[in-house]
């Protein structure tokens, strides 16, 4: 994994950590919903080791690993409730440091490339899993944040439609099937609503601009080259010619 690509590993950690999300609460019961996050979350860490290794906080990145599975099975077998508050939050360290560090990488590429713009979508994801992450901890806290929500207690009950709910909000389709139900969550909502398009018409379009026009100065440049290749060429042969006549 090297700067190059890591990006194509970071995006498919994401993905697979959102649809195994999806399928933990489609098919499995409450234990093989837990595991299949913890083991997720597992694979997003050595995926996102690649975006900056050198730095201080992910360089420290393996206790991640260790913290949320022991908060998420302690929690899980002591039914101790603070330990889920630890667990989500220790999550959400996690993902806004990746975010940190993917934001770092992306804005100070300097050459837009195909990795770059993979950056970009992974930092999309991300803030939808932060966004969410949040929407969890609020529910959990208030217990009525959202309306549309099956009434539990259980954090990983609630979790996968609050994702659904984030990337709704952060598109802006907004289907109204879970809607805020606070003053401080409707702030939440719409103020990620207005990050995702900012996202979207600022960073976005500026890096897909920048490649277009990396692309179409590399291509005015070897213009340039093969005509000043054949100017050299007939200077050339206008020489060799003068010779020959004396």
């Amino acid at each position: 994994m090297s700067h190059h690509d890591n990006f194509i590993y970071l995006t498919f950690a994401l993905t697979l950590l959102l649809f195994s999300t999806a399928i933990a609460q489609q098919f499995f019961d409450e234990s093989a919903q837990r595991f299949v996050q913890s083991t997720t979350v597992i694979t997003l860490i050595v995926a996102v080791w690649g975006v900056k290794k050198e730095d201080f906080l992910l360089s420290r990145a393996a206790i991640f690993p260790i913290a949320i599975i022991l908060t998420s099975q302690l929690g899980y077998f002591l039914e101790f409730y603070g330990l889920e508050f630890i667990h989500l939050i220790l999550m959400l360290v996690f993902f806004i440091s990746t975010a940190y560090q993917t934001t770092k990488q992306v804005i100070l590429a300097g050459k837009v490339n195909s990795n770059t713009i993979l950056g970009a979508i992974c930092l999309y994801m991300l803030l939808g899993l932060i966004w969410a992450l949040i929407y969890t901890l609020a529910q959990l806290y208030f217990g009525d944040a959202f309306k549309g929500l099956n009434s539990t207690s259980e954090w990983y009950l609630v979790f996968p439609d609050l994702v659904y709910f984030s990337f709704v909000t952060l598109t802006t389709l907004g289907f109204g099937d879970v809607v805020p139900n606070l003053p401080m969550t409707r702030f939440l909502v719409y103020f990620q609503a207005i990050v995702g398009q900012f996202y979207l018409a600022v960073l976005v379009a500026s890096l897909v601009g920048s490649r277009m026009s990396s692309l179409h100065e590399h291509k005015n440049y070897g213009l340039f080259h093969d005509q000043d290749a054949s100017h050299s060429s007939e200077s050339e042969r206008k020489k060799t010619n003068e010779t020959e006549s004396k």
